[in-house]
């Protein structure tokens, strides 16, 4: 097997293992705050454990990538605790969006025609999602998945102007400032009953940490396009885990907006692919 196809396929199994985190959430009985803080703990654990990366001479940007890692977890299991799985993780995806659209101003990126298409488009999808709401508790987990896309597009936007080691060092410490950051609010009470923390040890050691692990191998074997389109796997997933494990069906119009979002990143992600060699950015 050559190590392109192993990439492949490690990207693959990193974007199922992250699609699992919805229906895991789901079925922990406890509040957004103390899920995300004990997922965190149990990734970093593991992930000091496998990385063991060093604090010592970190930049500007590092910081605010390991803050926005930190934010895009705790947003994204609150608004996966307040709406549907679909609309948690969809609209987390979005972030993609934003990262088209500030590309130029945060990395120097070049700006094309296609990404003013791509990113109206997707806010068409985006727009979808709300339509027909009438639950407040729903519009207010829509609200904070959207505000999750923003955190993930600071990561991507953060870490593609750093380069180097701030990934993994930025994943690594975000989760331990996650888990320190958010201790307070599981002090009150720190109990759990035994399913839920059996999924939470499966959450932070496999689902968070382990999926990490097959990403990063991945990446070093795939383009940067291939990557994109073997993560949507993820987003593509994780309905349907909370739908087989407790029939959750996210609205029409919901769905509809899912495959506008898709389409638009995933025909984006292909026209840079197919783009005159003096289009693309600098390769990493």
């Amino acid at each position: 097997m050559t190590g392109e196809r192993r990439g492949v396929l490690a990207i693959a199994g990193a974007a199922l293992l992250w699609s699992t985190g919805g229906v895991g959430i789901k079925l922990i009985a406890a509040p957004p705050l103390k899920v995300a803080c004990y997922r965190s703990a149990l990734a970093a654990l593991t992930l000091l454990a496998i990385f063991r990366p060093r604090l010592g001479h970190r930049s500007p940007t590092f910081f605010a990538a390991t803050v926005c890692y930190g934010a895009c977890l705790t947003t994204f299991v609150t608004a996966t605790k307040w709406t549907t799985a679909a609309n948690a993780i969809f609209l987390q995806y979005s972030g993609v969006v934003w990262v088209i659209l500030l590309a130029p101003l945060v990395v120097g990126e070049a700006y094309r025609a296609r990404d003013t298409i791509a990113i109206l488009v997707a806010l068409a999808g985006m727009a979808l999602f709300f339509v027909g709401k009438l639950d407040a508790g729903g519009r207010a987990g829509d609200g904070v998945a959207l505000l999750s896309g923003v955190f993930f597009a600071g990561i991507i936007l953060l870490v593609r102007r750093e380069r180097g080691e701030v990934a993994e060092a930025s994943v690594v410490w975000g989760n331990v400032l996650t888990a320190i950051v958010l201790l307070p609010f599981v002090a009150r009470d720190p109990g759990l009953d035994a399913r839920s923390a059996a999924i939470l040890v499966f959450l932070g050691t496999v689902q968070l940490a382990g999926a990490y692990v097959l990403f990063l191998y991945g990446v070093r074997h795939v383009r940067a396009t291939q990557a994109s389109l073997v993560g949507m796997l993820e987003p593509v997933a994780n309905p349907v885990w909370v739908f087989l494990a407790l029939g959750e069906v996210p609205s029409g119009f919901a769905m509809i907006g899912a495959a506008v979002v898709l389409a638009a990143i995933g025909w984006r992600t292909l026209a840079v692919e197919t783009a005159p060699a003096l289009e693309l950015p600098a390769p990493d």
